[in-house]
């Protein structure tokens, strides 16, 4: 592919740092990819990479617990995050930023300064509204800095469920008063990447997303790339399967624990919840919560700490996609665990007259298997 390339581009600065062409290449593949965008998109990416300048970012950290900056730092190369590492310049960032102080504060307001209205705002933690003495910065209150910081950014990215919906410090009693970005930032394009943490390549392919096309993703009601919280987890994960058979583990060391049954029934609110981890994973595609058995814990959710158990999450609509799909999930447990009873019934009939269970039987009323 010939293209002609601009200077100061994130081409420019990708093959400074060693990156090949092909190298390049595969990565803007990837991209495409994970943005789940149709085949050959690879090669659009890289053409508008080779035309995008190097963005500044600035990173703010508010009521927050670092674990979103953990979940996009802790790469395993060569991944996305590591390459969107490369394609941006971290100008500000409280974590990972070699100046301190003074100097720190400088730094912020230079490149706010020589970026207005082109940098890229990331914002992780909840807003101490109630209460703005309890988180300050260089003595500056974490309201005061966001609307500074907001009103010459280009776009500004609300990563983690703190910053997207309160999360913890929003937890109740609220001792903080803390609110989402959503509540100050009104006037410039925002998108959230709720999840305690977010899986760092959904932070990273929306940060690929802004670069290639100019603009955040489509989004739902909520503020969520489609992209990535499009589906529930309920509806890519690998124990979908036994839910439909009406499989259900009842405690987490039980037989159905170990032959890997769905955990509905130990409060998995993944049909509930709205995310990639059964797609993307974590840890380079390693794993994801209800795979090392666990049942997910719904936190891409708004006010998923005060959710409480499953039965009482299922009955609270936690937002306009989720209500129906809670409805029909609970539905949905309601009609495997007959099917369970009705076969395991079949077992034990079968068993007295000391009769073998064929497939047939099973199909007739479809559910668990013996």
């Amino acid at each position: 592919m010939e293209v002609a390339i601009a200077k100061g581009t994130v081409y420019e600065a990708l093959r400074a740092g060693g990156m090949s062409r092909r190298a390049f290449l595969q990565a803007c593949a990837a991209i495409g990819a994970a943005l789940a965008l149709p085949p050959g998109s690879g090669r659009a990416i890289a053409q508008a990479l080779t035309r995008t300048p190097r963005p500044s970012v600035i990173w703010l950290s508010f009521q927050e617990c670092t674990g979103c900056t953990e979940s996009l730092s802790r790469a395993h190369a060569p991944t996305l995050e590591s390459l969107i590492f490369d394609m941006i310049s971290l100008d500000y960032h409280h974590t990972l930023q070699a100046a301190a102080g003074a100097a720190a504060e400088e730094a912020r307001r230079e490149a706010m300064a020589a970026n207005h209205g082109r940098y890229i705002l990331i914002v992780d933690g909840s807003l101490p509204v109630g209460q703005p003495a309890y988180s300050t910065i260089a003595g500056i209150s974490n309201l005061a800095m966001l609307q500074e910081a907001a009103a010459g950014a280009a776009a500004v990215i609300a990563v983690g469920s703190c910053a997207a919906f309160g999360g913890l410090p929003g937890a109740a009693p609220n001792p903080t008063g803390a609110v989402p970005i959503s509540a100050v930032v009104r006037n410039r394009p925002l998108v959230t990447l709720p999840g305690c943490p977010p899986i760092g390549a959904v932070i990273a392919g929306t940060l690929a997303h802004f670069l290639t096309f100019g603009r955040l993703p489509e989004c739902d009601p909520l503020g969520r790339p489609r992209v990535f919280y499009g589906e529930t987890i309920h509806d890519r994960c690998y124990r979908r399967p036994f839910y439909d058979r009406g499989l259900f583990a009842d405690t987490f060391d039980d037989e159905g624990a170990r032959q890997g049954w769905c955990l509905y029934k130990l409060g998995c609110k993944g049909p509930t919840t709205y995310n990639a981890c059964a797609t993307l994973k974590w840890n380079g595609g390693v794993s994801f919560p209800i795979q090392s058995g666990h049942g997910c814990l719904g936190c891409s959710q708004p006010d998923f700490w005060d959710g409480g158990g499953f039965y009482r999450a299922a009955a609270l609509p936690f937002g306009p996609l989720t209500g129906t799909a809670g409805i029909a999930a609970a539905a949905g447990l309601a009609t495997g665990t007959a099917m369970a009873v009705a076969n395991r019934k079949k077992r034990a009939a079968a068993k007295r007259a000391h009769q073998p269970i064929t497939v047939a039987d099973l199909e007739k009323s479809p559910g668990a298997q013996p």
